[in-house]
């Protein structure tokens, strides 16, 4: 069943943060970086991304079902049932989520429809193709017979009918649920550290391993988990001077996370003999028009910045300077001229650093 889905393609459901950038290539992730520094939306910049893997995956499950029936007429109708077997054996990620896919479930729906229970498998799979030939049959009173041949040459064109095309599109429903959902985790949680990583070494901080910290002035490193709950970034200025970051793409529609974010973070913490007094910046996506989530960060001593904002990177900049007395030709050069900038000196950030 799983060697009749192309496996060219199998990589295209990996996804990673190297995957990622070796499929498109640095430079244009670099691009990306710099659209999020200017204030520009990353999801705009990945939707077509996205859709691309999308594109790839939907029509490698459309050879799979004619793969299937050149070499067995009876494959949709047998396909539920072979599934719940195969799924009911060990199988990698990717092959869980094509046979998921095939039963019209996400990992999710996995979850919540059978609770994990694999003894459920047969049963459910009963229950879905016989859903599936109703509808069928329901599409044809209402539209019509769907009659024709489809194939990628001619000895493989096979046959058509509504039974055929609802047990694909109910796959290719459940993969788009877990492709987008995947690449929106993935998308974040790569770019908040592929953007924090950019902007401190553009600001002139030299990332360094947490582990092995032998210096504790003008550096940072990224994602530290340690007794306190994670930042995503810590930065040593001098003379026991410090900042923590949280940076998540957290739209409006999300106060209660960033309210959760101002707050997480020890006041003090302890490194090299030395007390270091750290303040908190968080940069999220945007805040509402009404939130109360910047009047509530400056009573904790907590920074926001919104990266809808142009340009934010001056505004962190005039932090780190009010707090810190940190200087930067950021803090005075025209807003016209930053993109430009930004861009020179995202020429010398190695993104592979901070993956």
């Amino acid at each position: 069943m799983i060697d009749l889905f192309p496996p060219r393609i199998y990589d295209f459901l990996k996804a990673s943060g190297t995957n990622f950038i070796t499929d498109v290539g640095e430079e244009v992730v670099k691009q990306i970086v710099i659209d999020v520094l200017c204030g520009r939306n990353l999801r705009d910049s990945t939707e077509m991304l996205t859709r691309r893997r999308l594109n790839l995956i939907n029509a490698a499950t459309l050879k799979m079902f004619i793969n299937g029936i050149n070499r067995d007429e009876n494959f949709v109708d047998s396909l539920a049932t072979q599934v719940a077997r195969m799924l009911r054996g060990r199988n990698s990620k990717e092959q869980r989520w094509l046979l998921e896919w095939l039963l019209g479930l996400t990992d999710k729906q996995f979850q919540n429809v059978l609770r994990d229970q694999r003894s459920l498998l047969t049963g459910y799979a009963q229950k879905y193709h016989e859903t599936i030939e109703a509808s069928a049959e329901t599409c044809g009173d209402i539209y019509g017979d769907l009659r024709g041949s489809m194939g990628f040459d001619e000895p493989t064109m096979v046959d058509i009918d509504w039974k055929f095309f609802s047990f694909l599109l109910s796959a290719i429903g459940a993969q788009t649920l877990t492709i987008r959902g995947s690449e929106k985790s993935t998308y974040g949680k790569l770019f908040e550290r592929l953007v924090l990583g950019s902007i401190l070494t553009i600001l002139g901080f030299e990332h360094v391993s947490h582990e092995n910290l032998n210096q504790f002035r003008n550096v940072f490193w990224l994602s530290e988990r340690g007794q306190q709950r994670e930042s995503d970034a810590t930065v040593l200025l001098d003379a026991g001077q410090g900042v923590r970051f949280d940076l998540g793409f957290i739209g409006r529609g999300n106060p209660e996370i960033a309210l959760d974010k101002v707050s997480r973070f020890r006041r003090e913490i302890e490194l090299g003999r030395r007390t270091w007094y750290m303040s908190t910046i968080v940069i999220v996506d945007r805040i509402g028009d009404r939130s109360r989530i910047e009047r509530l960060a400056r009573d904790v001593d907590a920074h926001m910045i919104q990266m809808s904002m142009s340009f934010w990177p001056k505004r962190l900049v005039t932090i780190l300077n009010q707090d810190t007395g940190f200087e930067h030709d950021l803090l005075t050069m025209p807003d016209e001229q930053i993109e430009d900038y930004l861009n020179q000196q995202m020429q010398n950030v190695s993104l592979s650093d901070f993956i």
